[in-house]
């Protein structure tokens, strides 16, 4: 049976864009209270103001989630406002595509660990209390597809999803016992602001045979809604995508070889030109 969520609290980290800015949206129409949190405080205010005139209710609040003391104080007025958080939705995230000595220690590699890992379970770890002393609450982690395979190119930007599907997993076998889910959402490729900000290497043009099968934000989004009225433990799309986790479980020699004659080799020799 699934749950209203009418009048439930949602905080959603990242929600200036993409999944996150849909995600808001849809979870307004339901009935919810959004905090809209994310460094970008322009675009909150003007997403704020969007739901108000549909008659829903939102709260925009900057926060960088890479300081743990914004993220505390993005808390802590979410609970002075409602008193309670019902729902939290970790969307915050970006990925940079390029060879991995290519990419910036600071800005490419520490920032995505920072942001993509890291803030995740520092923003977790400041709403978990209360939802513990409530004994209830959904915690939803936006992870990737990149979470289960691991793209050439991408290995920052997949070991942050290898990262987080694992903290989902272990976290939602230590709070379940008390009342809280803990759901991951791993979502193929889709049409959002995170292609314009993956970098300049010439491999971006191979993600283009991709463009026919990305899913829209809004779908995403969708989907991230049903999931809190019907919480489950993994949701990967588009569905097809579980033959292909299976199939580098299987057979990861496989894959390799797929992966290399189609995209590593072919991208070296753009490098090249």
């Amino acid at each position: 049976m699934a749950i209203s969520l009418k009048d439930k609290v949602v905080i959603i980290t990242g929600a200036s864009s993409g999944f996150g800015e849909d995600a808001a949206i849809l979870f307004a129409r339901q009935g919810c209270k959004v905090v809209l949190a994310a460094r970008r405080i322009e675009r909150l205010q003007v997403l704020a103001e969007k739901i108000q005139k549909e008659g829903g209710e939102a709260v925009a609040i900057p926060v960088d989630v890479t300081d743990r003391n914004e993220i505390q104080v993005m808390v802590e007025s979410a609970i002075d406002l409602y008193g309670q958080v019902d729902i939290l939705f970790n969307n915050a995230g970006f990925g940079r595509l390029d060879w991995l000595e290519n990419l910036d220690p600071a800005r490419d590699i520490e920032t995505q660990m920072d942001v993509n890992l890291l803030g995740l379970a520092q923003v977790t770890r400041a709403v978990l209390p209360h939802m513990l002393e409530r004994k209830s609450g959904h915690i939803i982690n936006m992870s990737s597809v990149a979470g289960w395979i691991a793209a050439p190119l991408y290995t920052i930007y997949s070991a942050t999803k290898f990262g987080v599907r694992g903290f989902t997993d272990s976290l939602r076998r230590e709070v379940a016992p008390f009342g809280i889910h803990v759901s991951g959402i791993y979502p193929g490729p889709a049409a959002t602001e995170f292609g314009r900000h993956i970098g300049k290497n010439p491999a971006r043009k191979s993600l283009n045979r991709f463009k026919g099968l990305a899913m829209t934000s809004e779908y995403v989004a969708r989907r991230v809604v049903q999931l809190a009225k019907s919480p489950r433990r993994v949701v990967i799309i588009p569905w097809w995508y579980n033959a292909l986790i299976g199939l580098d479980i299987f057979a990861p020699a496989l894959v390799d070889w797929f992966l290399k004659v189609s995209f590593t080799a072919q991208n070296h020799r753009l490098d090249s030109k």
